[in-house]
C-alpha cells in the first residue's frame, strides 16, 4: 500500500460523492483541471458550476473544456464563489453532489489576488445549505505564503467549531514535510 498523496487524494473523495448524472461545484476554477475532472465525472445528464474572480481564470478554464468538448456540461461565472447561492439556479439546490476549492493563487497569475478567509467561510456556509446529504466539499489549503496562512488560522478555526450533527470534517495532511505542504480539509454534509 501507497499514502495517496495531495492533491490526488481530492480525487479520491470527490469519487466518493460525485457520480454520473450529479451537480458539482468548482469553487475556484484556476486553470480548469478540477472543473475538466468534475465535467468529465458528471457525464452528460449532470453539470458543474464554476467560479472564479479572475477572467484569465474562466478563459483559460473555457478553452480547456472547449478542447474536451465538455463546455455544455459547465456554467462558469466571473465571481467569488461566496456568490453560488444567487448565481447557482434554485432548481439545483439541494441536489449539489461536490464542492472543491484550491486556495491561494491562480498558479502562473498574479500571487497578489488570492482567496480570502471570508469569502471562502461564506462560500462554505452556502454550500452547507444547498448540498444534498453526505454531500462533500473538500478544500486544498495552500498556506506557504502570508494570506495562505492568514486563511489557513481562519479556516481551521472555522470548521473545528462545527457541530458534528450537521457535518464530519476531516483533516488530511503529511506532516514531517519542509516548506508549508498544502493539506486538505473536507466536510461532509450530514
Amino acid at each position: 500500500m501507497k499514502l495517496v498523496k495531495i492533491l490526488p487524494f481530492t480525487r479520491v473523495l470527490m469519487d466518493m460523492a460525485v457520480k454520473e448524472g450529479d451537480i458539482a461545484v468548482d469553487a475556484t476554477v484556476g486553470n480548469g483541471h478540477d472543473t475538466l475532472y468534475l465535467a468529465e465525472r458528471v457525464g452528460e445528464k449532470g453539470h458543474v458550476f464554476g467560479f472564479d474572480i479572475q477572467q484569465e481564470a474562466i478563459a483559460s478554464t473555457s478553452a480547456r473544456l472547449q478542447e474536451h468538448h465538455l463546455l455544455e456540461r459547465v456554467t462558469l461565472f466571473q465571481a467569488s464563489h461566496d456568490q453560488l447561492i444567487e448565481k447557482i439556479p434554485d432548481v439545483y439546490h439541494g441536489h449539489i453532489a461536490g464542492a472543491i476549492f484550491n486556495l491561494g493563487y491562480l498558479p502562473g497569475g498574479d500571487k497578489r489576488i488570492v482567496t480570502k478567509p471570508e469569502s471562502t467561510i461564506r462560500a462554505i456556509e452556502q454550500l452547507l445549505q444547498i448540498m444534498k446529504k453526505e454531500g462533500i466539499i473538500v478544500l486544498v489549503v495552500y498556506h506557504g505564503h502570508p494570506e495562505g496562512a492568514i486563511e489557513r488560522d481562519a479556516l481551521l478555526h472555522y470548521v473545528k467549531a462545527m457541530d458534528q450533527q450537521h457535518a464530519h470534517v476531516l483533516k488530511y495532511e503529511f506532516i514531517n514535510q519542509k516548506n508549508n505542504p498544502p493539506f486538505i480539509l473536507a466536510i461532509e454534509k450530514r
